[in-house]
């Protein structure tokens, strides 16, 4: 039995790490399933597996998704998140993004053999006001999870420092452009913004 929740147009879920955040997403993507056989859910997903732990971490969330959303499906955009919306966005397809931290660090902070070019991401035009426009333009819902990391103490290193502020007006951003915002903490979904 699939837990009846409300489905916005656009929806931002942000919390902590272990809060719940890819839950929720999961939730909604399995309440649209069950809303119509014609319905469909494409995850993006922007991990990269630059090292042994992650490359389990991602084997055992795809074996867990399977198990707990086995109608959706999964495409991989670790840089190009605004193409990759456009191209799988339809009006009976609901798109989750999981998530906007590791894309947004795969652009600022990438690992050896994956370089990038920061500045592409936060100029003006660049891909974060892509990604923007891809949920504004969106032709079906789509469901976006990134973390809230500026609640701690201010990290050291200037490198650390430019990240947590970039990913907080990244966040402000999208939650700017979506509907509804949720704040997870413990499992348990705060709404921070709904549709009027």
């Amino acid at each position: 039995m699939v837990e009846a929740v409300s489905i916005s147009r656009t929806e931002l879920i942000l919390g902590g790490q272990k809060s719940g955040k890819s839950r929720r997403a999961e939730l909604l993507a399995n309440c649209w399933l069950a809303q119509s056989p014609v319905h469909r859910a494409v995850l993006i997903a922007t991990a990269r597996p630059w090292d042994e732990e992650m490359k389990e971490r991602i084997r055992r969330h795809q074996q867990d998704r399977a198990e707990r959303v086995p109608g959706m499906t999964t495409v991989e955009a670790p840089l190009q998140l605004a193409g990759a919306m456009a191209r799988h966005s339809a009006e009976n397809t609901l798109v989750v993004v999981d998530c906007l931290t590791l894309w947004l660090t795969n652009w600022l902070m990438p690992a050896p053999g994956h370089e990038s070019n920061p500045s592409a991401v936060l100029r003006e035009g660049g891909e974060m006001a892509m990604t923007l426009r891809a949920i504004g333009s969106a032709r079906g819902p789509v469901v976006l999870v990134g973390n809230e990391i500026g609640l701690g103490v201010i990290p050291m290193g200037r490198e650390t420092r430019a990240f947590v502020d970039a990913l907080g007006l990244l966040n402000q951003q999208v939650a700017g452009a979506c509907e509804r915002v949720t704040l997870m903490a413990a499992g348990l979904p705060l709404t921070l913004k709904a549709p009027l």
